[in-house]
């Protein structure tokens, strides 16, 4: 299947590499020329440096799928994207926008005649070796068509990916899971950071990841990624206490209010995170570390 990818960075760099070695064509396209270039030069993408050359290389029907910023950008570019389509083609917007303007954003190609697919993705910089749990939001006529991508990018062909719901039920659910997400990585680091308090025991963090990884009921994969954080520096000394958000966290909290669903775990998550931007804290740095093992998350580092 041939698929035009916007967005060339970690993740669709990434995501470009496991259709590619699928044997899907990927045409690629990113602001920095270079890196579609540099993807160009480890396997068969072919780059263009303008989206109406990557869409002129298209058959129908044509499908655009977008790895861009959240916000304006995905907004200017699914506009530019739109006005080289026609009937029947598909744009599929897999970053992490507010699903409320995936709904918009829906209806308005809804009536050029062209299908618009939400694409919860998650798995961040592992996605590669692991494969990417795919939330999706729209009609299924537009889902069948793009379910070989969708199968290439999973874990399995049959796990980790489905049509959700109608258009904004795919960011609305990665919106939920990110809230989630906050709530988990809270609760790690609030019982490392009660382990780490008792220097009288002088507890080895990093042995007790390791015990816990292996059939206790908090095993999970961000276990596994605290225990590669602590692997070489258990006081995590080289990272600032500083732990920014990305706005998912801000939505889920926002919809709680609008349906009254109390949600107190991940609020007071989210609150956490301004906080951390105020005090010094090994609960902070070891969430600043999370953040950074999963997805590529910039952290702040002493100097």
């Amino acid at each position: 299947m041939k698929v035009f990818l916007i967005g060339l960075g970690k993740m669709g760099g990434n995501m470009a590499r496991r259709w590619l070695l699928a044997g899907h064509d990927v045409i690629g396209y990113d602001r920095d020329t270079t890196v579609a270039e540099k993807l160009a030069n480890e396997g068969r993408l072919i780059p263009v440096t303008s989206i109406a050359d990557g869409v002129s290389k298209l058959s129908k029907p044509r499908v655009v799928w977008l790895m861009v910023p959240a916000g304006k950008v995905t907004e200017d570019t699914i506009f530019q994207v739109s006005q080289s389509l026609s009937k029947d083609d598909v744009i599929v917007d897999g970053g992490n926008s507010n699903f409320n303007d995936s709904m918009r954003i829906a209806r308005e190609l809804t009536e050029k005649g062209i299908h618009f697919l939400d694409a919860g993705v998650s798995g961040g910089v592992w996605g590669l070796k692991e494969g990417y749990s795919i939330m999706v939001g729209g009609e299924e006529a537009a889902f069948k068509t793009i379910i070989p991508l969708i199968k290439s990018l999973a874990p399995s062909e049959t796990t980790g990916w489905g049509l959700v719901g109608p258009s904004g039920a795919g960011h609305f659910t990665k919106m939920v899971h990110n809230g989630i997400e906050y709530g988990m990585m809270e609760a790690f680091a609030e019982g490392y950071d009660l382990m780490q308090s008792r220097k009288d025991f002088d507890l080895d963090l990093h042995q007790i990841s390791e015990i816990w990884r292996h059939s206790s009921v908090i095993r999970s994969w961000l276990l596994d990624l605290i225990s590669l954080a602590l692997e070489n520096d258990q006081e995590l000394s080289h990272i600032q206490p500083w732990i920014s958000d990305s706005g998912e966290g801000r939505w889920t909290v926002n919809e709680a209010i609008k349906q009254d669903v109390p949600a107190p775990a991940i609020a007071a998550a989210l609150f956490r995170r301004f906080d951390s931007r105020e005090e010094n804290s090994y609960a902070y740095r070891l969430i600043s570390a999370m953040r950074n093992q999963f997805g590529g998350h910039t952290m702040k580092t002493e100097k």
